[in-house]
């Protein structure tokens, strides 16, 4: 299985509906994948907050419609990051209540353009500010079976909390997705934590941020995809717009998990 993750640059002076149609024909570029990964909010910018109101979308919005028409075209699985949904009944004028309506939340598409799962991000960033206090929370853990393997998905600040991809792992996942816009300035936690996630899961790893600088943070890029072993297979070596790609072999997945069987003595659970 070919996975490829685009490190999108995510330049706030580029009008959203533009970055719409590059990322769209970035995704086209990729055909020869079976697996494509986009980053976290790069509609909008992680660190946007100010913009996530105006810029929330339903999940049949022009986000959705536009990467659903790319996966149709390249005949890929499309993990299409995330956006800033508006849950429907919401209103849009951006007040207080308004925004308890609004969720971080990844788009998951076949080869046949269906969105087949949407994963509202279950832990927020920013404390008691930021996304945290903008949005609120995604309540379950999300698994989506592919032909050749089962992923978990999960989102950016998600990717600190081991106890979620356990959860993935029990409820059969064997390659973890992760969508990010991840800072710089935490750029050595996500490489490690990206790979102790695979170790301790044994199991894949997939992990795709943003380029470039918006909201004056500057992002940590270095998206990276990691084997059940711990081995990085590729990696992007800085925070430029760039495609990684790497071949997996599922089956990897259970070799590890027999041949240093980990995961039957846990004890806790």
């Amino acid at each position: 299985m070919r996975a490829s993750l685009i490190q999108l640059d995510v330049d706030p002076d580029e009008p959203v509906e533009a970055r719409r149609v590059r990322a769209a024909g970035l995704v086209r570029e990729q055909s020869g994948s079976d697996l494509v990964v986009l980053p976290e909010l790069w509609t909008v910018g992680a660190f946007s907050y100010d913009s996530f109101a105006a810029e929330a979308e339903p999940l049949d919005g022009p986000t959705a419609r536009i990467m659903s028409e790319a996966a149709r075209d390249a005949r890929v699985w499309l993990h299409a990051g995330s956006v800033v949904e508006r849950a429907p009944g919401a209103g849009g004028d951006g007040t207080p209540d308004d925004r308890r309506d609004l969720y971080n939340t990844a788009l998951f598409f076949s080869p046949d353009g269906e969105l087949v799962h949407a994963y509202r991000k279950i832990h927020r960033f920013g404390f008691d500010r930021g996304e945290a206090a903008l949005m609120s929370a995604g309540a379950e853990p999300a698994t989506v079976p592919l032909p050749t393997t089962t992923l978990g998905l999960a989102t950016c600040y998600d990717l600190r909390f081991p106890e979620l991809f356990r959860a993935l792992t029990d409820a059969g996942a064997k390659t973890l997705v992760v969508c990010a816009g991840w800072p710089a300035r935490r750029a050595a936690h996500w490489s490690l934590l990206a790979r102790a996630r695979a170790v301790e899961n044994q199991a894949y790893v997939l992990a795709c941020g943003t380029a470039g600088t918006h909201a004056g943070v500057p992002q940590a890029g270095r998206s990276v995809i990691v084997d059940p072993w711990g081995e990085t297979l590729a990696e992007a070596e800085d925070a430029g717009e760039r495609v990684v790609t790497a071949e997996l072999d599922p089956a990897y997945v259970d070799t590890v998990r027999a041949d240093f069987p980990v995961l039957r003595d846990r004890v806790l659970r």
